[in-house]
């Protein structure tokens, strides 16, 4: 399993907007390979909020094939030269190789 992470901190009372963006449809969803992605909000500090996407992928073959997508590539077309929203303090991304998954008691009920 690979997964990538994206942490987008915004100024406090805005995470809904970014929330909406990553929840609305999209082509990502129909890439073979995508396992699911979690939209997660820590609204912990006082200045800022966070949205975390949690992005898992099979592989890490099955992620390169979305970077190298059609979709994929269009849409950071389609964004280039736009400015980021003044509200985005900053953007994170990191990625993941899975080690080991536990399963608790619950897992595939």
């Amino acid at each position: 399993m690979f997964i990538q992470t994206r942490s987008i901190v915004v100024e406090k009372g805005n995470s809904d907007k970014v929330i909406e963006k990553f929840s609305a449809p999209g082509a990502l969803e129909e890439m073979p390979g995508l396992i699911d992605i979690s939209v997660m909000l820590n609204k912990k500090s006082k200045d800022s909020e966070e949205v975390l996407l949690l992005i898992r992928w099979e592989s890490e073959d099955a992620w390169k094939n979305w970077e190298k997508s059609d979709a994929h590539i269009q849409g950071h077309r389609n964004s280039r030269g736009q400015e980021k929203p003044a509200f985005v303090l900053s953007t994170t991304v990191n990625m993941y190789e899975v080690q080991k998954v536990k399963e608790g008691k619950v897992y595939g009920k």
